[in-house]
């Protein structure tokens, strides 16, 4: 009787269950063109507000002779490598969709 059990559990069962999940797993892994177009945003509104960051820093240095933020003393293209990378590989992003 045990035998009728197990027999179908392991050959029908078993493999149902690893193909259910790793569907799951597939469809939860992608990218929506929705999430895509809210992190191009998302992008864009943070690389608004680091330029006016500078500006402000900019500014508060040229009024007070003590302030000196770290953002103004290094070298600013430094700073923005992270910045560049990102562009260039959106760059791609949208010549491969052409």
């Amino acid at each position: 009787m045990e035998e009728l059990i197990i027999i179908p559990a392991i050959f029908i069962g078993l493999p149902w269950i690893v193909l259910h999940y790793i569907t799951k797993w597939k469809t939860a892994a992608t990218i929506t063109t929705d999430d895509e177009a809210l992190l191009e945003e998302l992008y864009q509104l943070a690389k608004r507000l680091d330029e006016r960051m500078d500006t402000v820093e900019r500014l508060v240095a040229s009024d007070n002779p003590d302030f000196e933020p770290a953002r103004i003393r290094h070298d600013k293209a430094i700073d923005n490598v992270p910045l560049r990378e990102l562009e260039e590989l959106l760059a791609e992003k949208k010549g491969d969709r052409a």
